[in-house]
């Protein structure tokens, strides 16, 4: 028993033994008490019927409810529910109708909200709108050096002291010259995107970058952009995804990988510097040394050849005939009044909005369909997915 109950029924006793004593009003005793006449005679009329535990509060449920559902019942839609777990509740009415003819089974509203208390309701999953659909042509065949690099996380390991490590991989498709590998506590976007502006400053810039759909390349949002991926698309770089579920489609990536993990991981160094240091040396062997079967025996190193051309300028600019809005930091954009959500990929980033009729407009991030803004939605915006050919 708690102490507010304790301290409750106490000050009500007081109240009775003053109030039998009758040494002052009912009316100046309520005062004092801070109680209304009606509650003062009625602990009163409880304490001389049923003495001190008529005065602890009594529960408001009605001693009768006719509408209430009869135990039976009850036992019928649990068993029932737990039959056919998907049914709602009025697949369970008709078939309780069928089961037990003439004997009124209760509403259907009644066997839902049974249903709720018994945490036996079906889950309802929310539906998005579906959004443009578009698919995507071949992959692109890379023609000289800096047309196409591809990019990919091999899979974590263990130094010997027990910490795990990600290797960032990044390759030129053309020449298969290593532009880096670099060895990361885990995959999150802002460190490979400080790598990728040294490879940017050495390099220079790549027309498209190959990917595969995971964290932080890709995202399941609108055109399956990530932050770092509208980053590289801002940039005026193509963004090239594979297949879901189709590495071979980054073949000779993946080669590259077996390759790195049987030469430099078996066994691991003690630590992670000491293994970025032996991953150096690696990279320094394979693109210098070590002869490609692919490039006529020769090492990437005398294939490969950087081009320091800066990014496309206009890359984000849109019609004078288009809205042009500007998401926020909690991804959301100000259309007709109303917020929408567009994605927190694009926060900080101009979307143009493409009128297509009266009710909806299209969603561009520069020259890319990302989704569509209906007028009679209340969320955000329908997403676009892209699917590639295989």
């Amino acid at each position: 028993m708690s102490w507010k109950t304790v301290s409750l029924v106490a000050r009500r006793l007081q109240f009775v033994k003053l109030a039998l004593k009758a040494q002052q009003s009912m009316s100046r005793l309520c005062r004092s008490f801070r109680f209304s006449r009606k509650s003062g005679y009625k602990w009163k009329q409880r304490f001389e019927q049923e003495g001190q535990r008529g005065l602890y509060d009594r529960r408001s449920r009605p001693h009768h409810s006719p509408q209430q559902t009869s135990g039976p019942w009850v036992t019928r839609i649990r068993r029932l529910r737990r039959r056919h777990r998907s049914w709602g509740s009025r697949k369970l009415w008709v078939r309780l109708v069928k089961d037990y003819p003439g004997q009124g089974p209760p509403a259907t509203r009644t066997i839902g909200r049974w249903l709720k208390t018994m945490k036996l309701s079906p889950r309802v999953r929310r539906r998005s709108r579906p959004g443009p659909q578009r698919s995507l042509g071949a992959l692109t065949l890379a023609g000289r050096s800096n047309h196409v690099w591809t990019v990919d996380f091999k899979g974590w390991f263990r130094t010997q002291d027990g910490r795990r490590t990600e290797p960032l991989t990044v390759r030129d498709l053309f020449s298969r010259y290593l532009l880096s590998i670099r060895l990361l506590p885990d995959q999150r976007w802002e460190p490979v995107r400080r790598i990728f502006l040294r490879l940017f400053r050495q390099y220079g810039y790549p027309l498209v970058i190959r990917m595969d759909n995971g964290s932080p390349f890709g995202s399941t949002g609108p055109a399956g952009l990530s932050r770092l991926s509208t980053w590289w698309t801002a940039l005026g770089i193509g963004v090239e995804f594979i297949a879901p579920g189709h590495p071979e489609q980054n073949g000779g990536h993946e080669q590259m990988h077996r390759v790195m993990k049987a030469e430099t991981t078996r066994p691991s160094s003690r630590h992670r510097r000491a293994q970025q240091r032996r991953t150096d040396r690696w990279v320094y062997s394979y693109n210098n040394i070590r002869p490609h079967e692919a490039l006529g025996q020769r090492p990437p190193a005398e294939v490969y050849r950087p081009r320091t051309q800066r990014p496309r300028s206009r890359v984000l600019k849109y019609s004078r005939q288009w809205a042009v809005r500007r998401v926020r930091s909690n991804g959301q954009i100000k259309w007709r009044g109303r917020k929408r959500f567009m994605g927190e990929a694009f926060v900080g980033y101009p979307v143009g909005l493409k009128p297509v009729g009266g009710q909806k407009c299209g969603v561009y991030f520069g020259s890319l369909l990302i989704g569509e803004l209906w007028e009679a939605d209340a969320g955000g915006m329908r997403p676009a997915r892209y699917a590639r050919r295989r």
